[in-house]
């Protein structure tokens, strides 16, 4: 039973954190220390490697649900145009996917075995915490308006800078959302569409990941127990519905207010990273 609240636990921690900018990662690292994950029959190093990845690929099955129109270049129920729009959006999420893939596919290893530690975690939700407000006050001055509010108005440039910018999120702490969101925000994008197209990106990227873990964990000779699969299931589904909500409740909180909350939260929880790390309370 307590490896099933475990599951709970940290898929609604996923499903809450992915898609807002605070470092889904940072969490679930929180979460899983102190419930002493990984150890275990059930929560081995191997397992959790896979865990934590196909869960968030149960969130990006929220983005998907909630966007599923605008995502579906085959809806009957759309003009040519707006088909060939779509297929253009899905072109430009793909080229500011590149950069990512390729360099999260070449240095994956090297950063889960030397970057995953509570140090970098803190200080790079304190770095970027401190970035969201200052973006947000420059932001705030009457003569900064954003100048791409249409996702099917962006360019391919924007799109690939843009993804250039997640490359950053490699990095534990950073946050895969908070990168693009700040990033596209600092290149002119207002912060709904910049919300969005990060929804978007993570369903490729994620999709990729996952699928990539999952194939090296088999490849290896690995194989689930029947808990481990239990809780994948569950931990996948959990994190789905709660990224459901908690991509509805982003989406209508930045519409009347901006990401300085979200700056501050980081910057406390950077803190308390810190804290734990001192008193021996986080392990990594």
């Amino acid at each position: 039973m307590i490896e099933i609240i475990k599951a709970i636990v940290i898929g609604i921690v996923e499903g809450l954190t992915e898609f807002l900018p605070v470092s889904s990662t940072g969490h679930i690292i929180i979460a899983e220390s102190l419930m002493h994950i990984p150890g275990g029959a059930v929560w081995t190093k191997s397992f959790m490697n896979v865990f934590d990845y196909v869960i968030q690929l149960g969130a990006i099955m929220a983005v998907i649900q909630l966007y599923f129109h605008k995502l579906n270049p085959f809806s009957p129920s759309k003009t040519h145009f707006e088909q060939k729009q779509t297929w253009s959006l899905w072109m430009k999420v793909i080229v500011a996917c590149i950069p990512a893939a390729v360099i999260g596919l070449l240095l994956n290893d090297y950063m889960d075995a030397h970057f995953m530690t509570t140090t970098v975690v803190a200080g790079a939700l304190m770095f970027y915490g401190i970035l969201f407000i200052l973006l947000e006050n420059y932001n705030a001055r009457e003569d900064v308006q954003p100048w791409m509010t249409d996702l099917n108005k962006m360019s391919y440039k924007l799109a690939l800078a843009i993804g250039l910018i997640q490359i950053l999120s490699i990095v534990p702490g950073t946050s895969r959302s908070g990168a693009t969101i700040l990033g596209a925000m600092f290149l002119g994008v207002s912060r709904v569409a910049a919300a969005e197209f990060s929804f978007f990106l993570s369903i490729p990227v994620m999709v990729g990941v996952s699928i990539l873990k999952l194939g090296s964990f088999f490849a290896k000779g690995g194989a689930f127990t029947g808990m481990q699969s239990l809780v994948l299931i569950l931990g996948f589904l959990i994190s789905w519905l709660v990224a459901f909500f908690a991509i509805k409740f982003m989406l209508n909180y930045i519409k009347n207010n901006n990401f300085k909350a979200f700056g501050w939260y980081r910057i406390v929880l950077g803190i308390v990273v810190v804290i734990l790390g001192v008193f021996g309370v986080l392990y990594m």
